[in-house]
């Protein structure tokens, strides 16, 4: 499918739910990618854009055209830097960290800047199988006519290596242990072998892996020593302050909003604000003004979760509601992402609750619907 049908409107309605990196946001790529041409910046090898290019489409910024980059993700510049400045060295980019912390959005975004595309990829789980990061058959041509070419299935990672590109690795750390270490001849000699058809498949400038990696997973060990040394791992944090963090959840909910042609709802900044805080307090295990301790419940409570109870209650408020956002919206989703036990994250729940969220000025409407979900 061609970018400009992807994003084709029917009746105002986009073409499709969730359109790639590289086309939802194709006129920043090609205004930075005039930049570039323009002030004479450096690019590596079959690279879209240069590394400058690529980290200010990251974070965002003003071109001296005026054109306004939004930010994809919100966080240290410099920690980019380190990410992109890897992708151009013979070494391989895991980026690290917990659930949520935008692993996943920054490696899509990293392939749509350096490849124009972000689709070669390959989800980790632990069912996939080596075919996924080497190559597979048509069986039935492979029974008919033998190992020819023609028969041979490339995976995203042959394909990455023929093209010159980027081919994203999800999850790396859920795929098992010998599938992943296929991947130690790919990284250190940057040749894919084909004994079945007597060759080898090289490996043209421009490619790389970027793998993801999720460090609360038990998993996340079992990466061999071998295969660990061909990466340079780069650990993204959770947001630092709750100012990012919300603006991270606003972004987010607008776009998300957007695409799913939810109506639009007032009070919203009052309730992303407010999920935001409950999540930010129960992950540190003590409020914002560090004089209440709380029990911290077993679920990550990311910005990813804050998002998702925000986008529900919206829908709520929009479809069942007077399209205000109220507590009562978001208190339903709040009670679902933070109690996975049962018994010990209801209970820290509770405390919570009783404690700190009863006792807050403006936080009664929010007390009294959380009781009610519970």
């Amino acid at each position: 499918m061609t970018a400009s049908t992807e994003l084709a409107p029917a009746d105002g309605v986009p073409a499709v739910l969730r359109p790639h990196a590289e086309v939802a946001f194709a006129a920043e790529l090609e205004a930075l990618e005039a930049f570039d041409a323009e002030e004479g910046r450096p690019r590596p090898p079959r690279w879209r854009l240069s590394p400058w290019s690529v980290v200010t489409y990251l974070v965002g910024g003003t071109l001296a055209d005026g054109t306004v980059v939004s930010a994809k993700y919100i966080g240290s510049r410099r920690l980019m830097e380190v990410a992109v400045a890897t992708l151009t060295t013979d070494r391989a980019l895991l980026l690290l960290g917990l659930p949520g912390t935008a692993k996943s959005w920054v490696s899509e975004h990293l392939a749509a800047a350096v490849s124009g595309d972000s689709t070669l990829l390959v989800q980790g789980t632990s069912g996939t199988a080596e075919e996924s990061i080497r190559y597979g058959w048509n069986y039935a041509r492979l029974l008919a006519e033998g190992p020819t070419p023609e028969a041979l299935v490339p995976s995203p990672v042959m394909v990455g290596m023929e093209r010159g590109a980027l081919t994203r690795v999800e999850e790396l750390t859920r795929i098992p242990s010998d599938v992943q270490d296929a991947l130690i001849t790919v990284l250190s000699e940057k040749v894919l072998p084909v004994p079945e058809l007597g060759r080898e498949v090289a490996a043209r400038p421009g490619f790389n892996v970027i793998a993801t990696a999720n460090d609360r997973d038990k998993g996340v060990n079992d990466l061999s020593s071998a295969l660990r040394r061909r990466f340079n791992t780069v650990v993204l944090p959770l947001p630092t302050d709750v100012e990012d963090e919300v603006r991270i959840v606003t972004t987010r909910v607008a776009d998300l909003t957007a695409s799913l042609s939810l109506p639009p709802v007032s009070t919203a900044a009052e309730e992303i604000e407010r999920v935001v805080t409950v999540f930010r307090e129960l992950r540190a295990g003590v409020t914002a003004d560090g004089r209440t301790a709380v029990r911290s419940p077993t679920a990550t409570l990311s910005a990813a979760e804050a998002i998702s109870v925000v986008t529900n209650g919206i829908a709520l408020a929009a479809h069942f509601g007077d399209g205000v956002l109220r507590p009562a919206d978001v208190a339903s989703g709040i009670v679902g992402a933070v109690v996975k036990d049962p018994v010990a994250d209801a209970q820290a729940w509770q405390e919570y609750l009783d404690v700190v969220v009863r006792e807050r000025p403006g936080w009664g409407a929010f007390y009294e619907a959380c009781r009610d979900s519970t």
